[in-house]
C-alpha cells in the first residue's frame, strides 16, 4: 500500500505508516491540481497537508483512493458530499489542537488590547521617543464580556482562559447548546444578534460553510460595541475583509485579531496590516512542536485505518460506512 503525503509532516506520523508497512512519499512542494491527479492514479491513499482543492472533479479523477487524510481540522476545501458518493472516507485533526489553536486566539486578543504589534513597530521604525501619556492606549479586558462564535472545543479552551484571566464573562452562539460550558463557565447561550450587541471580544471559531461564508460582514460589523474586539482563528472565509477594513477605518469596531485571512495568505501590502489596533498572525494556531506532533500521529492512523479497511478514528463523513 502507497500514501502520497502532499507536504512534509513531523516524522512521528510518518515512521507510524512505516511500521505498519506502508510505502510513504512526500512531495517537497505544493502541486497543481491535474498534476497531483496524474501522480496519485499510483497510490492508494492521500494525506493532504496544506491546501488542497479536492472539489468533485478531483475526487472522481481519484475514486480509487480508500482514504483521505487530512492534516488540519477544517475539511471546507474538500467536496464531502462526493467523497461520500464515490465511498471514499474523509479523515481530520480535531481535538489534538484545541488549546494550542486557543493560546493562538488568547494572544491575539491580548496583543490587540495593547497595540502590541504596532508599538513594536515603532521601535524598528525608530520612531520610540519620550513617554507620551496618552499616546497609543490600549484598553483593559478585566470583567468585559467574551462572545465565542462555535463553541466547540477551541472555543471552550479560549473561554476558559478568558474566565480565569480576566474573570470575562462569557456568552457564545451555536448551532447546538454546549451544556458543559454553561455548567463550568457560567456561559450563556444567546442569539447571534445578541451576541454581536453584547460582545466586548467576539472570538470566532465556528466551521466555514455555506452557512457561516462572510457572515462576519458590514452589517454584522455594524451591530457591534464601538469598543469592541473582533478575534478570528477559525477560517478566514466567516469575515469579509473589506467590511473589517471599513468597520476599523470608521471606528465601527475598535480592533481586531486575524490569525487567518480572506484571501490567504495576505498580501503584504494589505492596509490591514499597519492599522495600529489590528494583529495578524500568519495561520499558527496549531503550530507548536507537540501539537503538530499529535496532528501527525492522527493523520497518519486514518490513513491505516483506510488501508486497512478498519473505520477511521476521526472521520468527517461517517456516513460512507452505511453504502
Amino acid at each position: 500500500m502507497k500514501v502520497f503525503v502532499t507536504r512534509p509532516i513531523p516524522e512521528t506520523g510518518i515512521q507510524l505508516m512505516k511500521d505498519a508497512g506502508i510505502a510513504v512519499t512526500i512531495s517537497a512542494k505544493t502541486l497543481a491540481q491535474e498534476v497531483l491527479i496524474t501522480e496519485l492514479q499510483q497510490y492508494d491513499a492521500l494525506l493532504s497537508a496544506g491546501f488542497v482543492k479536492a472539489n468533485a472533479h478531483f475526487l472522481e479523477a481519484c475514486k480509487h483512493l480508500k482514504v483521505v487524510s487530512l492534516f488540519s481540522v477544517g475539511y471546507d476545501n474538500v467536496d464531502i458530499a462526493a467523497a461520500t458518493r464515490l465511498g471514499i472516507p474523509v479523515g481530520n485533526t480535531p481535538g489534538v489542537l484545541s488549546r494550542a489553536t486557543a493560546d493562538t486566539a488568547f494572544l491575539l486578543m491580548l496583543a490587540v488590547s495593547r497595540k502590541a504589534f504596532y508599538n513594536y513597530h515603532k521601535i524598528l521604525d525608530g520612531k520610540w521617543q519620550e513617554f507620551e501619556p496618552i499616546a497609543d492606549l490600549g484598553i483593559e479586558l478585566y470583567g468585559k464580556t467574551l462572545g465565542v462564535f462555535g463553541l466547540g472545543s477551541i472555543g471552550f479552551e479560549m473561554a476558559k482562559k478568558c474566565k480565569a484571566a480576566f474573570d470575562m464573562k462569557i456568552i457564545y452562539h451555536n448551532r447546538n447548546r454546549n451544556e458543559t460550558a454553561e455548567k463550568e463557565l457560567g456561559a450563556g447561550y444567546v442569539s447571534f444578534e445578541e451576541l454581536l450587541a453584547n460582545s466586548d471580544v467576539l472570538s470566532a471559531h465556528a466551521n466555514l460553510s455555506p452557512q457561516t461564508k462572510n457572515i462576519f460582514n458590514k452589517n454584522a460589523f455594524s451591530k457591534m460595541k464601538p469598543r469592541a474586539i473582533f478575534i478570528n482563528t477559525g477560517r478566514g472565509g466567516l469575515h469579509d475583509e473589506a467590511d473589517l477594513k471599513e468597520a476599523l477605518d470608521q471606528k465601527t469596531i475598535w480592533g481586531a485579531g486575524l490569525d487567518v485571512t480572506n484571501p490567504e495568505p495576505m498580501a503584504p501590502e494589505n492596509p490591514l496590516l499597519r492599522m495600529p489596533n489590528v494583529c495578524v498572525l500568519p495561520h499558527i494556531g496549531s503550530a507548536t512542536e507537540e501539537t503538530r506532533d499529535q496532528m501527525a500521529l492522527l493523520s497518519a492512523r486514518n490513513v491505516i485505518a483506510g488501508l486497512t479497511g478498519a473505520p477511521l478514528p476521526t472521520i468527517v463523513n461517517p456516513e460512507v460506512y452505511k453504502k
